[in-house]
């Protein structure tokens, strides 16, 4: 009796058990169909890569395999990415160097550097990571004391790599022909401007709060104060007095107008106070987010000519 009338307890389980199961097969075939299956792919060739260390940098070498003119573009990555990215099917390196290839033309040499997923070039001040600017230098000499003088330097960065690369270009005019900068980290405010004034900054530039204050915990890691922030703003940088007659590099700044980051105010500002230094530049303001590109006029730019 007692096993009788428990059954329809074990029924109720059973059918349960088959409902729960019912629905996570439903979620799991619903998170299947309504989800990207895969990535598009880039159609490219390749380049052969050599990869090697100097130091605490990490760097790969990147040589067309149909050559190479006599330039050597430096690649400074995003955050979270490494020295290998530029052979990656599903990143715009690819892209780039698939319309180099569409184009016919000999591309420059690419060396992509990396000190680790995340790093600013900051020169040596208060802070325990900063130091790296003066680092690079060293690094980047004996690089191209193993494998080789450029005809010319460019410099190419991404968001944080393109901080970097406009932080690089910018203390050190002479030695680059071009600098290229995608969605960089520029701000018109400072990583130590009042709570209230960085707040105001959130919501003028429509930036993610979470990525914004992000960013400025990232900021006062390498540098203490806003003095030493100032030595790397590329606001400031650019303002630096030049003699008319002083190499300085074509600058190529790109920013999505909906950068998640809030990086299109700081890169439009640093256009204008660019012109307005005489600098020869190409503004390529994007109807999207952080890091959409123009890869056609970017390819373009980094040739010679």
């Amino acid at each position: 009796m007692k096993l009788h009338r428990r059954k329809p307890f074990f029924l109720a389980s059973a059918l349960l058990s088959g409902l729960l199961l019912l629905a996570g097969i439903g979620t799991a075939g619903w998170i299947r169909w309504s989800q990207p299956w895969g990535e598009q792919a880039v159609r490219f060739t390749p380049a052969q890569q050599e990869c090697g260390q100097q130091g605490q940098l990490r760097y790969c070498i990147n040589r067309d395999a149909d050559g190479v003119n006599g330039d050597w573009l430096y690649h400074l990555h995003g955050r979270k990415l490494d020295e290998t990215i530029w052979n990656d099917p599903s990143y715009m390196t690819a892209m780039i160097q698939g319309t180099w290839q569409q184009m016919g033309r000999r591309p420059p040499t690419v060396v992509t550097l990396s000190y680790g997923p995340v790093w600013l070039l900051t020169p040596k001040g208060k802070a325990e990571a900063s130091g790296l600017l003066e680092q690079i230098h060293t690094d980047m000499a004996a690089i191209e004391a193993r494998h080789g003088r450029p005809a010319r330097r460019l410099l190419l960065g991404e968001s944080m790599g393109g901080l970097n690369a406009l932080i690089l270009g910018l203390s050190q005019p002479e030695r680059y022909a071009k600098v290229a900068a995608l969605c960089p980290g520029v701000y018109v405010d400072s990583p130590f401007a009042p709570l209230s004034q960085l707040m105001a900054a959130l919501e003028r530039t429509g930036a993610d709060p979470k990525i914004g204050l992000g960013v400025v915990h990232l900021a006062r890691q390498y540098v203490a104060d806003d003095a030493e922030w100032q030595r790397v703003s590329p606001l400031a940088l650019i303002e630096n007095d030049l003699p008319a007659s002083s190499p300085r590099p074509q600058l190529y700044i790109s920013n999505g107008l909906y950068d998640r980051y809030g990086n299109f105010e700081g890169s439009q500002r640093l256009i204008e106070r660019a012109r307005a230094q005489a600098w020869q530049t190409e503004w390529h303001p994007i109807y999207g987010g952080h890091c959409a590109s123009d890869i056609d006029s970017l390819a373009r730019f980094l040739l010679p000519g």
